[in-house]
């Protein structure tokens, strides 16, 4: 366990968009998977590919050679599902790298295609990947539009057709549940312990929160997962339903967010149900329901409730906008990326020294051409130079420009590779956010690599945003603190 008295490690800091006071959060509620429980992204998805291409292969096509590529693609790309690429855009819409398959774009290609569109995720031809679920079936897609492109599969008509194959697929694989059934079988292989998680919800329940669990997963399978991850790791007698006042499964996220849903309790280990006519009206175990029922059961609503999740729509997205709960965000990858950008700190400081001294030669080029054309045309100040003498003042600059640019290619390209090595950072596309950096800003309150960070920070911490910051704003612009809230 970490040293309670050190600050944390940036990998494992709570990160701010809106001023929290975890004081004034009375409930608490939780997704389960890869939030609090965590799985081996590789195992897990190299077997969720398994079971979708073995449904692809009934259907005739010649997929038994395809393999898992972890690397191939990460949380926050959009699939065009029109055209068969992979895209990373900004906060903006632009599209700042492309794969058309599993092969990048070309620039020009990538730039005739997508310069004059904005990246809409509300177009039905964009797919964003929402969740680390969401790895195994764009890695076949992109080997799919790969084989499509050389005539390879049967009976498919185009790229959003291919992709309709892929996610019926993919639906068929969840609702069989033998996937789910490989995991309770194999813990060890699929879960990620972290002994932590337990003992965060342990201060969190002993600091007077209610805590509930709100899982799309079937019980006999929530079950399995949370006494395998918690059970273990707390105190004896004591079970992982002890931490919560209410539990619910199959919950239907979003509807559950949505709409109002008739709930059952789970009567029995077995999940015998009995209906609930008058809604939540005890603690305990349920299945189905929605968010409005956990409200008048807790008598709590809107910003008295934090809910934490992974799924950027599913979990965050929904609940803040609809029910104005507060809400945060899991991001695991976080970690992996904070870890890169600290191993490449010598080599950013050296990069923005480049940087600056680049730009003070290409402010100086641009002047020379300046002084070049009023000398040729004869109006405004006159430079002290003649045309020859500024052209060879150009030659030197642009040499020291060029000696500067073969400084900077392998520093920017490593920067561009922190993380992932084909996408980069998953919260920058290039200089700017990333779409998922702007989707994490606008409907997280608050963002984390695990829950087990809150244990870093206690349940009694007044988490603040810091100042939003401005592209006039100069470089050594202090922090400034929100307005300090009440204490309880």
């Amino acid at each position: 366990m970490s040293d309670k008295n050190a600050p944390p490690l940036r990998e494992r800091g709570i990160y701010c968009n809106r001023t929290l006071n975890l004081r004034s959060i009375k409930a608490i509620g939780y997704d389960m998977d890869y939030t609090l429980v965590h799985y081996r992204v590789d195992e897990w998805e190299r077997q969720a590919y398994g079971y979708i291409r073995r449904k692809l292969l009934a259907l005739g096509w010649p997929v038994e050679r395809l393999e898992f590529d972890p690397d191939l693609v990460i949380r926050g790309l959009t699939l065009d599902i029109e055209n068969g690429n992979i895209l990373k855009a900004n906060r903006f819409g632009y599209v700042k790298q492309a794969y058309h398959g599993t092969r990048p774009m070309d620039f020009g290609v990538q730039r005739a295609e997508h310069s004059r569109k904005l990246i809409d995720l509300a177009e039905e031809r964009y797919e964003f990947l929402n969740t680390l679920f969401s790895l195994s079936e764009a890695c076949i897609y992109a080997q799919l539009v790969d084989m499509l492109d050389e005539n390879r599969l049967p009976g498919v008509i185009g790229y959003s057709d291919l992709y309709r194959f892929v996610r019926a697929s993919t639906d068929e694989t969840h609702i069989e549940g033998e996937l789910k059934a490989d995991i309770t079988a194999d813990h060890d292989r699929y879960v990620e312990l972290d002994p932590e998680t337990p003992l965060a919800l342990l201060d969190q329940h002993h600091a007077g929160k209610k805590l509930v669990l709100i899982t799309n997963s079937e019980w006999s399978y929530t079950r399995s997962i949370m006494q395998y991850a918690f059970d273990q790791f707390l105190p004896e007698g004591m079970t992982w339903r002890s931490l919560f006042d209410v539990i619910i499964v199959s919950a239907r996220k979003p509807a559950f967010f949505t709409t109002r849903s008739p709930v059952f309790r789970v009567a029995t280990e077995e999940g015998l149900l009995e209906p609930c006519s008058k809604g939540i009206q005890s603690d305990g175990i349920y299945l189905g329901g929605s968010a409005d029922q956990v409200e008048d059961h807790l008598g709590l609503s809107g910003d008295e409730i934090l809910y934490v999740g992974d799924h950027v729509f599913t979990d965050v997205h929904v609940s803040k906008d609809i029910l104005r709960w507060r809400t945060a965000l899991i991001l695991r990858e976080l970690e992996a990326d904070l870890s890169g950008l600290a191993e490449f700190q010598n080599d950013q400081s050296r990069l923005s020294t480049l940087m600056a001294e680049k730009e003070e030669h290409e402010f100086r080029l641009a002047s020379l051409r300046l002084d070049t054309m009023r000398r040729k045309v004869g109006y405004g100040p006159q430079p002290d130079a003649s045309i020859k003498e500024i052209d060879n003042r150009m030659g030197k600059v642009r040499s020291k420009l060029a000696k500067l640019d073969q400084q900077i290619a392998p520093l920017a390209t490593a920067a561009g590779a922190i993380g992932n090595a084909r996408w980069g950072p998953l919260m920058r596309a290039g200089n700017d956010k990333s779409q998922l950096a702007t989707q994490v800003e606008r409907y997280a309150d608050i963002y984390m690599s695990r829950v087990s960070n809150f244990l870093l920070h206690t349940p009694f911490t007044y988490l603040r945003s810091r100042r939003g910051s401005l592209p006039h704003d100069p470089g050594d612009m202090p922090l400034v603190a929100d307005s300090v809230g009440p204490e309880e």
